[in-house]
């Protein structure tokens, strides 16, 4: 099966996975990612063919909609490809790139690396960003019945992995806790110059959000 067939098959398995997905991780989230990766791709020494795969399945299966469990992605994503014959070699690189794509406070210790892998992280955290980002950081707060702010409850800056899969926080504090925090984290220059933008964007929201919860505009 030629990689075009392989990725034309993984889209149609991703769309039909995520056909009720949650709106900020469905599979309109996956496909920016996509996009984002091959347009960051273009700029970097990489298997396309690998960052194709590992965009279009790195939230097969996102823990936070299975009870916290991080091993159904990866068991997802193996048992597809493996079914498309895909070498073995690829998909223990692709398994590798779910396994440490995700944030998870900022503070845990990444134990793989690759230059496929930086491109996905990078073109993933895009999309927590900007425009979208805010819409989608909302859209999963009204998910989790969260407040949109609190004044009384302040960011957490230094929560452990488990501390801040659990939060339950006001979606503002989102914004510091993580969104702000994805500018400086980029893993390739397109990313970083794409993020630059978007960062700006998020500060400029804020600014008014404040302004109008205050009653100043």
């Amino acid at each position: 099966m030629t990689s075009e067939k392989i990725i034309q098959k993984t889209i149609a398995f991703v769309k039909e996975q995520l056909a009720d997905a949650e709106g900020g991780h469905d599979w309109f989230h996956i496909e920016r990612v996509y996009k984002n990766a091959l347009l960051i791709s273009k700029s970097e020494n990489v298997d396309t063919f690998i960052v194709a795969l590992g965009a279009l399945l790195h939230d097969i299966a996102d823990s936070k909609f299975h009870n916290g469990d991080e091993t159904v992605g990866p068991k997802t994503a193996r048992e597809f490809l493996f079914k498309l014959n895909v070498d073995s070699t690829v998909i223990e690189h692709v398994i590798n790139i779910i396994e440490n794509i995700s944030f998870k406070g900022g503070h845990e210790v990444q134990k793989f690396h690759s230059p496929e892998l930086d491109v996905i992280q990078d073109a993933d955290r895009l999309d927590a960003i900007g425009a979208i980002g805010i819409a989608r950081c909302f859209n999963y707060g009204g998910f989790k019945n969260r407040a949109l702010y609190n004044p009384d409850i302040k960011p957490n800056l230094n929560m452990s992995k488990a501390e801040y899969k659990a939060s339950k926080a006001p979606t503002i504090n989102h914004f510091y806790e993580k969104l702000l925090l994805l500018k400086d984290k980029m893993n390739t220059k397109t990313g970083s110059q794409i993020a630059s933008n978007r960062h700006a964007f998020m500060e400029l929201y804020l600014k008014q959000f404040y302004n109008e919860w205050n009653g100043n505009s």
